[in-house]
């Protein structure tokens, strides 16, 4: 019992103030680093490419959770005609994954500083259900970087984001941006149009992160099918810094509920 008082009074919280300092670092990384003259937050280039080939080439440029800049070149492999779009120089593109997960990371950490060192935890039941209610909030963020949405073509094509470039997309490109993982991603979907006569398979592709060659869709009044997908990608380092943080939080509140469960079965199976 002396044994279980320490661990409650004094081992809880040295893990919770580990913890606080983790996600913290975690949660520094979400916000950037702003400008040494405190402006406003660092923006950060990226190259997309892919290896061996030069269909797709991309300079994106990120701040915090929001694409600034978008600068894609697209070869048409048909004709090998150069296709060049970019944002509006007022437009910027929220990544909704980004501002989720620094959310639930915020989240967490507020639960953790509500029970500061004077508080006492009176059973080990309160301190599971506090490593409980942290490991949902830390799960919950890195499912948001490790998950991207699946979307359907139609909710692409008449996403805000085909109205973010000029000159504005050919009728017959998609784009989408997502996070997986540590890596920023970029589709290009070619399109071609579906002659009436050529209708008669018609199946429409239901939602996914990445469609492929042959997926059709009704948008407009036009039948669709992709002819050409192109993925390119490039790592943000500091991304990967957040899922490395969130896996080391997340073993520690899984240590400490082992700790709590080993006294409590013993409690549960003492003859009196």
């Amino acid at each position: 019992e002396e044994e279980f008082k320490w661990l409650l009074q004094e081992e809880v919280h040295a893990v919770l103030r580990q913890l606080q300092d983790i996600l913290r670092e975690a949660s520094h990384r979400f916000a950037l680093p702003t400008t040494a003259s405190g402006g406003a937050d660092k923006q950060e280039n990226f190259v997309l490419s892919m290896s061996g080939t030069d269909q797709v080439k991309g300079m994106l440029t990120l701040q915090g959770d929001a694409l600034c800049q978008a600068d894609v070149n697209l070869k048409m492999p048909k004709n090998n005609q150069l296709l060049h779009f970019a944002f509006r120089e007022d437009k910027q593109w929220k990544l909704q994954q980004i501002q989720d997960a620094r959310n639930h990371v915020n989240q967490a950490i507020y639960l953790l500083v509500n029970r500061d060192v004077n508080y006492q935890f009176k059973t080990g039941l309160e301190v599971l259900k506090l490593m409980d209610a942290v490991m949902l909030q830390l799960s919950r963020a890195r499912n948001r970087l490790t998950t991207p949405a699946t979307l359907t073509l139609p909710e692409i094509a008449s996403s805000g984001l085909t109205k973010m470039f000029t000159p504005a997309l050919p009728p017959d490109i998609l784009v989408n941006f997502y996070i997986n993982l540590n890596k920023l991603c970029l589709t290009v979907y070619q399109l071609h149009v579906l002659q009436p006569s050529t209708t008669k398979n018609f199946k429409p592709a239901g939602g996914s992160v990445l469609h492929n060659p042959g997926a059709m869709f009704e948008f407009g009044s036009q039948r669709y099918e992709v002819s050409h997908v192109h993925k390119v990608e490039c790592v943000v380092p500091w991304l990967n810094d957040a899922l490395v943080f969130f896996t080391v939080s997340l073993q520690l509140c899984q240590q400490l509920k082992d700790k709590i469960s080993v006294f409590s079965s013993y409690w549960n199976y003492r003859p009196y």
